[in-house]
């Protein structure tokens, strides 16, 4: 096997040569039609449900997930400009830069009215925005719980090891 990068490994001969012949190399568990469901498969769909659920908590909060992220962030680090929210968001800088308005507006998040430095205008919640996350956090925190309601505390617990390693193993091979 070669490196590509730092953790990174091309796939191995025998796996190009199974996808060549269109053997199924990600097999996973049949589901209810009894079709073969591969592991992204399955991970696309418990992170599609697990959107739609928090979706549906957050909209009677006048919130999106994306505001949301944005007020968490602000919370866990204080102070972060527009373009640092965008990139922990996964949105455009633009659309960042509106919600921040729209923030400001509503009284949710401040900024300085001129930037100290550069162009930097940096954001920090409000008493309001504070109570906005927390009213937010339950909700996302009682869909997180039923999600894991099948799992007893050793399963969660290798549950959150196991995306952990994936995520940091795939962060590793960032081209």
């Amino acid at each position: 096997m070669d490196r590509v990068g730092v953790g990174c490994v091309e796939p191995d001969a025998d796996a190009e040569a199974d996808l060549r012949r269109g053997v199924e190399v990600d097999a996973g568990e049949r589901g209810a039609d009894g079709e073969r469901r591969g592991r992204r498969y399955l991970l696309k769909e418990t992170s599609n449900a697990l959107r739609l659920a928090m979706e549906a908590v957050l909209r009677p909060l006048g919130m999106t997930i994306t505001h949301y992220s944005c007020l968490e962030l602000l919370a866990q680090r204080p102070g972060l400009s527009s373009s640092e929210l965008a990139r922990g968001t996964f949105v455009t800088r633009q659309s960042m830069n509106v919600l921040l308005q729209a923030l400001e507006r509503d009284g949710v998040v401040t900024r300085p009215d001129a930037p100290e430095v550069g162009r930097v205008l940096p954001a920090e919640l409000t008493a309001k925005g504070r109570e906005q996350l927390a009213a937010a956090s339950a909700a996302v925190r009682a869909v997180e719980d039923r999600m894991k309601r099948p799992l007893d505390a050793d399963e969660q617990a290798q549950l959150r090891d196991l995306l952990s390693r994936c995520g940091q193993s795939l962060s590793l091979c960032i081209p």
